[in-house]
């Protein structure tokens, strides 16, 4: 199979993760973490129902993968995640050596894969991340561009009915 079409097949995993966090109130964000073509770990985030700013997708999968495979390791898996990770993501990804993250939009606000800093290819670290960008940036852009368009609607007609 194509690797471009397991990056696809991947990714839709993630959405579908992001989605489940959307359900619940949650900025939709997802992860999954494969290993050897399988899927060993998913996240999405939680970090206003779990009133927790550790909650996110990606640290999430991490700390599955990370007890699925008893290692703090994950140097044989590939990340995949909506938005491109922020900073505390960004440093645990390279904290936990894996080497490829794929990315389906760019974070412009918070992006530390390349929009506001690259975390990932610092040379004095001991681990740097290669990166696969824009797989279904589309689906992934539009997916959090609605989701704020309808908490900024819903925040206006709560701000108006008061």
């Amino acid at each position: 199979m194509d690797k471009n079409l397991n990056h696809e097949k991947f990714m839709r995993k993630a959405i579908e993760q992001a989605r489940k966090g959307e359900t619940i109130g949650e900025v939709p964000i997802g992860c999954v973490i494969v290993r050897d073509g399988k899927i060993i770990a998913r996240g999405y985030n939680r970090r206003k129902n779990d009133k927790n700013t550790l909650s996110h997708a990606e640290l999430t999968a991490i700390n599955k993968a990370c007890k699925k495979t008893g290692d703090w390791r994950l140097e044989d898996c590939v990340l995949y995640v909506t938005l491109e990770p922020c900073q505390m993501c960004a440093g645990a990804i390279v904290q936990a050596r894996i080497p490829l993250v794929v990315i389906g939009c760019k974070n412009e606000k918070a992006g530390c894969a390349g929009s506001i800093l690259n975390l990932f290819n610092v040379e004095k670290f001991n681990h740097q991340v290669e990166t696969i960008e824009g797989v279904l940036e589309e689906e992934c852009s539009t997916m959090l561009t609605e989701f704020f368009k309808g908490l900024r609607q819903r925040l206006k007609t709560e701000k108006e009915s008061q």
